[in-house]
This record gives C-alpha cells, structure tokens and sequence, in this order.
C-alpha cells in the first residue's frame, strides 16, 4: 500500500513514524518532508497547497491514500480537489472536505455551530468593518480580561488577551481596520474569557462513528513557568493528569457526541481528526476551540502512546467502518520537548548544523523544522526537533525527555525545561 502523507513539520514526522510500525509495511511518501521524515520513506518535493502537483504524483505512483497533516490544504479543499476528479475520487483522503474544514477556517462558524448543538462555549459576538462601532460598545459592557479572535487562519497568532478596556478597544481596531492579521481578521470573535486549566482531546471519526485518542496538554509560552510570546507549542504532556475518568466523560457526554451528531444533522460530510481544544473550569469542560487536524506538538505525544495499527484506523475512517476497528492505549505516560530557534518565535536564523541526534538512545527524536544540505541535518524553520519520552510515571518522563533534549546541539538552540512540572 502506498501512502502520502502532506506536510514537513513534526507531526507529519510522528505521522510517519507511526504508519512505518504498521504491519501492513506500507509505502510512505512525504511531501514536502523534512531530514528526519526520509528514515521513514520518500520525501517529495510538493507544496502542501500544490493540488495540481499532489494529483500528478498521486496517479503516477499509485497512491493509495493520502493524510493531510496541516490546516490550511483542508480549509482550501484539498479533499473536495479529490472528490472532484473521476480519476482521484476512489483515493481515500484522511481529513474533512473545506465544509467540515470550517470549524477551524472560520471562528465565527464554530461558534455558530457550537451554538446550534448546545456544545459549552464561552458566550460571544463577531463583529467586522460594517459594525465596528458596535464592537466598540460591547466591549465597554464585557467583563475583563477579553479574548479577541481574527476569524480565519492566522498561523496560530490569531488570539489576543486584553486585560484592559483601552487594550481591547485598540486591538479591536487594529484588527479590523488596520488588517493585523490580513483577511484572517476582516471578522472578529469577542469572546468572553474562562479561568480554568486548558488541555485538548483528540478525535478520530468516519463521520458516524469515533474513536477518542489520548488526551494532551501542550505549553505555547515561550518562557519557563510559562511566561513570555505565544509560540506555536514548546512541548506537551499526554495523558493530562487532571483530566480523569469523570471529566472525560463529561467530554464525551456533551462535547464529542453533540460535535459528530451536529455534523450529520447539519449535512457536513467529516473523515478525519477533530482537535477539540477545552478549558477545565472548576471540573466542567468548555470548548475553546475547534481545529480539524492533529495539534503540533501534541501529535508526537499522543500517537507514541496509541498501541493499534493506525493504518488500521485510517482504513476504518476511509471504508466507514471505523468502529470495528480494534484500539487500544498506552497506559504510560509521554513527554514531548520541543527544540527552537534561538530568537523564536521571533526573527531567528536558520542553517544550523544539529549535531547528536544519534546519542539519543531513550526517546524518539521527530524533526520538524529541518532540511538536509550537503549530508547535514541543518535547522530550517522556528521549531526545530521534538524529543519525546514515554515512562510509568510523569517525573520519570519529565526527567528522561529534558535530558535528552540536552544532548543535542546546535548554536543557539533553546527548549523548556519545566514542560509538565506544574503538574507534579
């Protein structure tokens, strides 16, 4: 069986070196890759929005499904691009057509479909250039601390916290009208703001039935005790120590069965992950947000810990028969470590050469922002590598992972050494 896998970062790599363990020994191509996702199959040189490029190759090399690792290929319809063709529509594609796609591309339409299917959600308004004022003035009724979302893609930069009038009402602007985050903030969720302890959970559905994966919590400060920029996720712990058998069944009870019912009511055809991101507030599970894909770096803790053929569950998504599919989880506890850029996630530079890679003997080492040049692994991106660990015990995984993320080098690497210590 031949299988493409779209995208370079590292949840593509965990992707890879899952699907590579399955013993149906399939064929992997990555497109584009990065230097580490080669250990595991081809790398293809193909833009992750070429659609015309992905079609050519998958009909010149038999492909016989493709996963779609990032958000923006499925919110531009890379899916519905299959379906579309009479020569590709047989080929199976792992994540939802661009209708299904919303709940990530859109805030505003998550929100209404939260809304619809009485799913928790803070309360909410959006607002855009037409009725800016009227913005304005809902802001100066609204409790403090604020959220502002843009409603489209924002490369995960999106979400403002505004702990002052002033502050809002500015960002509000500046959004808006001043185009911070381009088209992605023409639209603007003001959102009500929940105190509690936020984590994700996973979902895998055929569109009727689901099956729910680990739970995991990710760190996006780029600071240790979790302080400084937002980042795109320093590191992530799975399973959440606070998310136990009672929570998760208020998650399933009133997130995930309204969530995969709402799409059938609603005629939205969904194959693929759900990336449910929640805030625990005093025991009750809120939904923050919707994305339609697997989280980076939650991904390289949860599918290291997930025990099944993965293949195997794909081909469930794909036939339609997930729930006949066997799956079973790890009962240990992994550890995810991101290594960065020095000066991410700011300007950083990248041409690095990573050294020790293979003095990592008791993690999984999944590259993300890497290329080979001239032999070399060199660094290529704000995220550089992910270490993770998988123990009996949290400490252990927390200790054995840090260190590892240790013995790599490259000049100004930096990475958290308190990833999941605040909930020892």
């Amino acid at each position: 069986m031949n299988i493409l896998i779209i995208g370079s970062g590292g949840r593509e790599s965990a992707f890879a070196y899952k699907l590579s363990k399955s013993p149906k020994s399939p064929k992997l191509f990555i497109a584009p890759g990065n230097a580490g996702t080669h250990q595991y199959g081809q790398n293809v040189d193909l833009k992750v929005t070429d659609f015309t490029g992905i079609a050519q190759f998958v009909l010149d090399n038999n492909i016989n499904m493709v996963v779609v690792g990032p958000e923006e290929p499925l919110v531009k319809g890379i899916h519905d691009f299959f379906l579309e063709r009479d020569d590709l529509k047989h080929i199976p594609v792992i994540g939802p057509e661009r209708l299904g796609a919303q709940l990530e591309g859109s805030k505003d339409f998550s929100k209404e479909f939260m809304i619809r299917h009485n799913i928790p959600t803070a309360a909410y308004k959006s607002f855009d250039k037409s009725n800016l004022a009227d913005g304005l003035a809902y802001l100066e009724t609204q409790k403090l601390p604020i959220v502002l979302k843009a409603d489209g893609l924002a490369a995960g930069k999106g979400v403002l916290i505004c702990e002052t009038l002033e502050d809002a009402k500015a960002e509000l602007k500046a959004m808006i009208d001043d185009a911070k985050f381009g088209e992605a903030s023409s639209v603007v969720v003001i959102e009500e703001f929940l105190k509690g302890i936020e984590l994700s959970v996973f979902v895998l559905t055929d569109g009727n039935s689901y099956k729910v994966l680990p739970s995991a919590k990710d760190y996006k400060r780029i600071g240790e005790g979790d302080t400084g920029l937002n980042t795109g996720g320093m590191g992530s712990i799975s399973p959440v120590p606070f998310a136990d058998e009672t929570f998760l069944s208020k998650v399933e009870e009133r997130v995930i069965k309204p969530t995969v019912d709402g799409l059938k009511k609603d005629n939205i055809p969904y194959k693929g992950f759900i990336f449910i991101g929640l805030m625990n507030v005093d025991g009750d599970p809120f939904v923050i947000e919707y994305n339609v894909r697997m989280g980076d770096p939650e991904t390289e803790s949860v599918l290291p810990r997930i025990e099944s053929d993965l293949l195997d569950l794909f081909e469930g998504v794909a036939q339609g028969d997930l729930h006949t599919r066997s799956f079973t989880v790890s009962t240990k506890t992994a550890v995810t470590v991101m290594l960065v850029a020095g000066g991410y996630p700011g300007a950083y530079e990248s041409g690095m050469e990573i050294l020790n890679i293979e003095n990592v003997e008791d993690s999984i080492v999944f590259h993300a922002g890497t290329k080979l040049v001239d032999g070399k692994v060199v660094t290529a991106g704000g995220r550089v590598i992910a270490v993770t660990t998988l123990q009996d015990n949290l400490l252990d995984a927390l200790q054995q992972a840090t260190a590892d993320a240790g013995r790599i080098f490259y000049e100004r690497k930096y990475f958290r050494r308190d990833i999941g210590f605040d909930l020892i």
